[in-house]
């Protein structure tokens, strides 16, 4: 068994391909096969404050008009609501629907279940050494990819 940190980070980087998959089906079966982890990621940095298409493209790394697209996709879905600013007419602000918030709420809760899964899979000692040595390597704060910085490429960090 190779010990390279390729492999590491590859076994990582599986890890969540895994779960993520998981979690998408699972959301599926909910009745939310129209939902991608981008999506996920897109709604949380809604609710963390980016209520424009600039401010979503900034804080997931991406362009403004993969953030426009992907605002548009997520509108006609159903999960983000555009509205007009009260303090400023002429600009508009995303918000995320009460379906969106549901579909979030049922996402947690799938992977609540997946964890159970992966506890009576490995055990859940063994489940929870690993959140907790994941969680050392990456600092006190767990990673948000819904905010500026995520990336390592990111320009502004």
């Amino acid at each position: 068994m190779s010990r390279s940190g390729a492999d590491l980070a590859l076994l990582l980087l599986a890890g969540f391909r895994k779960m993520a998959d998981q979690g998408s089906i699972e959301l599926a079966k909910l009745g939310y096969d129209d939902v991608r982890p981008v999506h996920d990621f897109a709604l949380h940095s809604i609710l963390s404050g980016a209520d424009s298409a600039s401010a979503l493209g900034r804080a997931m790394s991406i362009t403004k008009q993969a953030a426009a697209n992907t605002i548009s996709l997520l509108e006609d879905r159903g999960y983000v609501a555009r509205e007009p600013d009260p303090t400023d007419k002429r600009r508009i602000r995303l918000s995320v629907t009460e379906r969106g918030q549901a579909m979030l709420r049922d996402g947690e809760a799938v992977f609540d279940r997946l964890r159970e899964r992966w506890e009576q899979e490995a055990g859940g000692d063994a489940v929870a050494a690993l959140q907790d040595t994941l969680r050392q390597f990456v600092g006190p704060d767990a990673i948000q990819v819904n905010v500026p910085g995520w990336d390592a490429r990111d320009p502004e960090s």
